[in-house]
């Protein structure tokens, strides 16, 4: 067991479910490298569209993961001295990019608990495919950029919406993830209803709802949306890494 492996594993705060999710997608495969801080390792079984991929944990570790293909290009082998630093100095030399980090945040287990004891507030329920009208004038009501980046959908797994004086002011969408029993939040809130709660609610009964069906919530942003990342402080998640994958544009 790597330095790493032993770590993931150890994080207390999170479920097995969500240590043992990231171990398997970072920790499968030949260990090239590691140290105390940093471990990398080389996966044939990569997707196409994750055949880099890098996660830095809370406690400062880094772990990244790559195919063979992808390893014999930036010249990585074994025993070669390594750090973060080079790791990503190399990629860039044969024009590998990552296509930005984002936040991963999921519910402790003490905050889990919290959560599952909370009733359902006024104002929210479950849409279902009756609710297309009231989605569609939702949707109508955001611009495309808000669309986009929440990626709420009516189709989605489960969706959850808050509403004022019978309008939909606020929704959120989860689909399972990467074939664990993980569901990944979208939520999107009407510009001129922010800042009343609404998300904070939305978020917290899709959330509870998923956690009834023993599905752990994932709740990811952008490094620099600093108004999603303090929604999932409010909300009552905690952040467990940063998380990064390579760009669709890469041109390796």
């Amino acid at each position: 067991m790597t330095n790493q492996q032993s770590r993931i594993n150890n994080m207390p705060l999170f479920s097995q479910t969500i240590t043992d999710f990231w171990q398997a997608q970072f920790l499968n495969g030949e260990v090239l490298y590691s140290d105390e801080v940093f471990t990398v390792v080389v996966n044939p079984d990569l997707k196409e569209d994750s055949r880099v991929m890098v996660l830095e944990t809370t406690d400062g570790r880094v772990m990244a993961v790559l195919t063979p293909a992808v390893a014999d290009k930036v010249d990585l082998y074994y025993r070669q001295d390594l750090s973060e630093e080079i790791f990503r100095r190399k990629l860039n030399e044969v024009g590998i990019t990552l296509h930005g980090a984002d936040y991963l945040f999921y519910f402790s287990e003490p905050d889990k608990n919290i959560l599952l004891q909370e009733k359902l507030e006024g104002g929210l329920r479950r849409l279902t495919e009756q609710d297309e009208a009231v989605f569609s004038e939702f949707e109508s009501s955001a611009s495309e950029q808000d669309l986009d980046d929440a990626y709420v959908e009516l189709d989605h797994w489960t969706v959850f919406g808050s509403f004022e004086q019978n309008r939909l002011v606020s929704a959120a969408s989860m689909y399972p993830w990467g074939n664990a029993k993980i569901a990944d939040l979208g939520v999107l809130t009407l510009t001129s209803f922010r800042g009343k709660g609404h998300a904070r609610k939305v978020v917290r009964s899709i959330c509870k709802y998923a956690c009834d069906k023993e599905y752990e919530p994932q709740y990811r942003c952008q490094l620099d949306n600093q108004a999603s990342e303090s929604l999932a402080n409010a909300a009552g998640l905690t952040l467990f890494g940063k998380w990064d994958v390579i760009s669709p544009d890469s041109t390796d």
